[in-house]
């Protein structure tokens, strides 16, 4: 094998894990944030574990569907250049290869953090059934991918032992509502159902439908959250909202959204917003 094929199959390998994704295991930090533990360097190691894990189940996951949806993402008008499988830059072999490599180091961290892994093997099993059966069913598919969310929220507050927020989940639980009702539009939009059999059963009415309701459901309990835990965090609330409205803005003017990490990652003032939360947030528990 020539330096630049086996380059070229190194590269493939990385796009294959989705190494841009895993900002969506940032969730996973949460519970260290708003528990008051940032400050903790025991707690910060045992959250940064907990991320790892999680990146490593995400791209595990990434390869089951891409090995799943291999011909379909060949008929694709973007995917059979993007997914390195489709495009031909990574084979089969190689996928299952770095899939056994990964499922390997999961199962000896098991043997380490063992309430972690319980809450991971759940995200797993959630994903194996989305990839084979969920996401062909209407409403389930995008309830699935909000519930790996909430997964995240419980694996960092499981890691610190720490008890689970109720308004913590279900607010976590309808903005990942919002995100995935939105990505089924900019997916349906985009493509049609030529993209996922189970955009036939959706129009962008219905979908924009549930991602109002979600924004709204997100924007409440969160507000009640805060308010409960810490008046101050009220500061925040104008954050959220602001970044509800923009991420939407992205979305139906930028034309964003069928990838929420990509929507985040390409629009500054988004970002900005994210970050400017963030802050305050730790400024606010810390003072």
């Amino acid at each position: 094998m020539s330096s630049s094929s086996s380059g070229g199959m190194i590269v493939g390998l990385i796009q294959l894990v989705r190494p841009r994704q895993w900002v969506k295991n940032g969730f996973v930090f949460a519970p260290l944030v708003f528990a008051r533990e940032f400050t903790n360097p025991a707690s910060i190691k045992l959250s940064l574990l907990a991320f790892a894990l999680f990146c490593a189940a995400s791209s595990a996951c990434y390869i089951v569907n891409d090995l799943h949806d291999i011909e379909r993402d060949r008929r694709h008008p973007t995917k059979r250049f993007s997914r390195p499988l489709a495009a031909g830059r990574v084979s089969r072999g190689g996928a299952l290869a770095l899939l056994g490599l990964i499922l390997a180091g999961l199962a000896v961290a098991a043997v380490f953090q063992p309430y972690v892994m319980a809450v991971i093997a759940g995200y797993l099993i959630l994903n194996v059934a989305y990839t084979f059966v969920l996401k062909q069913q209407p409403v389930l598919d995008i309830f699935s991918i909000a519930i790996g969310f909430v997964l995240r929220i419980c694996a960092g507050a499981v890691v610190l032992d720490l008890p689970l927020s109720g308004w913590m989940l279900i607010t976590t639980l309808c903005l990942a509502l919002y995100l995935a009702a939105v990505k089924r539009r900019q997916e349906l939009l985009g493509s049609g159902s030529d993209g996922r059999e189970v955009l036939e059963k959706y129009s962008p009415a219905l979908i924009e439908r549930y991602a109002e309701m979600s924004a709204t459901g997100a924007l409440v309990f969160y507000s009640l959250f805060v308010m409960s835990a810490n008046q101050k965090l009220t500061a925040t609330i104008p954050l959220v909202i602001f970044g509800l409205f923009r991420y939407w803005y992205v979305v139906e003017r930028l034309g964003a959204g069928e990838s929420p990490t990509d929507a985040l990652l390409s629009d500054l003032p988004l970002l900005a917003t994210v970050v400017a939360w963030v802050g305050v947030c730790a400024i606010v528990l810390y003072t």
